[in-house]
């Protein structure tokens, strides 16, 4: 279950009681969760909690897929699904994979997304993006001159400008579902002790310390 209360149909505000009726038709989220895409939907009945975060994040979805928009949508997704797979969002990587077929790219650069610094499918403008995703979400924001200026060649000002904000976005929207365990991020922490077996608690490098002085 997510880690913060989710906000049932009886107790929304108008503009997440408008994403239930896109998303759920007349049922209560909370009580009957499930969605087109099949996630639970608990994303949308979490930010219902604060509805002006709601519509905030609302705004941003709005945002990058205006057709306003300078940036080739391939090259969003590009960006969008690799910042879900390198922070370690199930949910972004998922969800943004559908996206990318819907903007065409093709199934094989989808699923190379993730080890895309040893394929040959991508040109040398999706390689920067890609590389520059990761130098976002990875470095903190540090690029090298060489990713920028690859970038540079191909993009307008504005165009690395949309890039840089979706990118870093959702890897916001990556983190904030992993903290709140939303969606398919809700899953225990894998990084923990693994009990020995009975009689076996001693220190192995203690163990070790003491036989190399025998």
């Amino acid at each position: 279950m997510p880690r913060l209360r989710q906000v049932p149909r009886s107790e929304a505000g108008p503009v997440a009681t408008m994403m239930y009726d896109m998303l759920f038709g007349d049922r209560d989220p909370v009580q009957e969760p499930g969605t087109e895409t099949g996630t639970p939907g608990n994303w949308w009945s979490v930010f219902a909690l604060v509805p002006d975060c709601l519509e905030h994040a609302i705004k941003g979805f709005q945002f990058y897929r205006d057709p306003a928009r300078k940036l080739d949508p391939q090259l969003r997704e590009l960006g969008q699904t690799r910042a879900g797979y390198t922070r370690g969002s199930q949910f972004v990587y998922s969800q943004h994979c559908k996206s990318c077929r819907s903007v065409g790219l093709a199934e094989d650069k989808i699923q190379a997304i993730a080890h895309w610094q040893v394929s040959d499918l991508f040109s040398a403008l999706e390689r920067a993006v890609l590389a520059y995703t990761d130098a976002l979400v990875l470095e903190g924001g540090r690029v090298s001159d060489a990713v920028f200026a690859v970038l540079k060649e191909h993009l307008s000002d504005e165009e690395i400008l949309e890039l840089t904000y979706v990118t870093a976005l959702y890897e916001m929207h990556a983190v904030m579902s992993k903290a709140l365990r939303l969606e398919y991020d809700d899953v225990d922490e894998r990084i923990v002790e693994i009990a020995a077996p009975a009689g076996g608690d001693s220190d192995v490098m203690n163990m070790v310390d003491d036989n190399k002085d025998s």
